[in-house]
């Protein structure tokens, strides 16, 4: 008997895969993403289709959501039939796929992953959306820019809006948010980082990037499979954002005075910051200790640092709140304390609909006791950086002066603040610290 089940290309198979992992098993899509790719056989035009089909739907989701509902007689409508819906916009919306095979692709997933029933459903609904374009149905479904602004430029550019005011509250340059949110929208390019002793920047342009700007160690890759570059597969670099890259360098660069043997990372998964911070430690005669307290990240730190000397360098697992090391033990620490992520909206789509503002009642105490243990490690005369890839302010400011003011043996040297709308990187905060003799 003939198999009638329809046919769905891969690389929509591949992404309504990616979109049912973040709901249900809580994944991250890049992460995922890879795997996804690798199980359906996706290579080159097919994975970027499925790329750009999973992560641009992540991303506009709650603009789609809002556009959905619109087209609903119903409200209800159940998670998995959303996901193909989502899916379905993205294609009308903001890709050049034609309108008729948008839909007809859409139903056939419907039937493949869901069941026949709701077919009919997910055919009028999309139908209904080609009634206008992104910018009609942005018009249609935001508050009035002049009555809210912040819950306009929320629905239009898929933030939710306590996200949308939490940056407003960070940013220095009132005027911009409504680029940085479009930045957050922007898909990131791919920057690799040539570990110094191990690779060079020379090495991975020949392989097909490009000499980056502010970090002296970036390279950016225009397109392919970073894995397939073999400085990347043995380790001797790394897929690393730039804003990330200067982080680790403004640990390693800080003026220090008398011994610089030894480094920590206290919160060193899952590994990039660590890698290159144990790469320019071999050319110095230090050591790192890569610190995580969680044993999988500590195994993706170790994975991380393969081709690095393993003199260079030492893995630790335990809790970073209570060092099991000697007070005063290190000359150079990071800090780089786990946060809501919200910096690098860009390459993880689905952050910003997984936190909430109740997310950092628990982070921010444990970040001023990362903060505070990172200061107690930290030898007199030390340098050391506190770090996040957030710009919210309970995160980065906040927790700096809640710490300093309870010390009086720190002082701030310098501050970095990067965004994706001006620099191109993540958005990353950096305080350049050191303890007073």
């Amino acid at each position: 008997m003939a198999d009638r089940r329809p046919r769905v290309d891969p690389a929509r198979l591949a992404a309504h895969d990616v979109l049912r992992a973040v709901r249900v098993d809580d994944a991250y899509a890049n992460l995922v993403l890879p795997q996804v790719l690798r199980q359906h056989g996706l290579r080159e035009r097919d994975a970027a289709f499925a790329t750009e089909l999973a992560s641009g739907t992540l991303r506009m989701q709650g603009l789609y959501d809002e556009v959905i509902d619109a087209c609903l007689t119903r409200p209800r409508l159940e998670a998995k039939v959303r996901d193909v819906l989502r899916l379905g916009v993205h294609q009308l919306l903001s890709m050049r796929v034609p309108d008729h095979a948008a839909i007809s692709t859409s139903v056939d997933l419907t039937r493949a992953r869901v069941g026949q029933g709701p077919a009919g459903l997910v055919n009028a609904v999309l139908r209904k959306v080609t009634e206008g374009d992104i910018e009609e149905w942005r018009r249609r479904v935001s508050p009035d820019r002049a009555d809210d602004l912040l819950g306009h430029l929320a629905v239009r550019h898929s933030h939710p809006r306590w996200v949308v005011e939490a940056l407003a509250q960070a940013l220095d340059r009132p005027a911009e948010l409504e680029t940085l949110l479009m930045a957050d929208n922007d898909a990131p390019g791919v920057t690799l980082v040539a570990r110094p002793g191990l690779s060079t920047t020379e090495e991975l342009v020949a392989a097909g990037g490009t000499a980056s700007g502010r970090s002296p160690y970036a390279v950016s890759l225009s397109g392919g499979d970073p894995a397939a570059i073999p400085a990347v597969a043995e380790g001797r670099a790394g897929v690393q954002d730039e804003g990330s890259q200067l982080v680790a360098l403004a640990v390693a660069d800080a003026p220090l005075a008398g011994r610089d043997e030894r480094w920590l990372d206290l919160c060193a998964g899952p590994g990039g910051k660590a890698a290159l911070l144990a790469s320019l430690a071999a050319g110095r005669n230090a050591t790192v200790v890569a610190h995580e307290r969680q044993p999988h990240r500590a195994a993706l730190v170790a994975n991380a640092l393969r081709a690095v000397p393993p003199q260079a360098y030492r893995v630790v697992t335990g809790d970073g709140t209570r060092p099991s090391w000697v007070p005063g033990t290190f000359d150079r620490v990071l800090v780089d304390a786990p946060c809501s992520g919200l910096g690098a909206l860009r390459r993880r789509p689905e952050s910003r609909w997984r936190r909430s503002p109740g997310d950092l009642d628990e982070l921010v105490p444990l970040q001023r006791a990362l903060l505070d243990a990172g200061a107690e490690s930290l030898r007199p005369g030390g340098v050391m950086v506190y770090a996040t890839c957030s710009p919210v302010l309970a995160e980065t400011v906040e927790v700096l002066d809640a710490v300093l003011a309870g010390r009086g043996d720190l002082e701030e040297l310098d501050r970095m603040m990067l965004w994706p709308h001006r620099d191109g990187t993540d958005a990353m905060f950096a305080a350049t610290l050191r303890r007073r003799s």
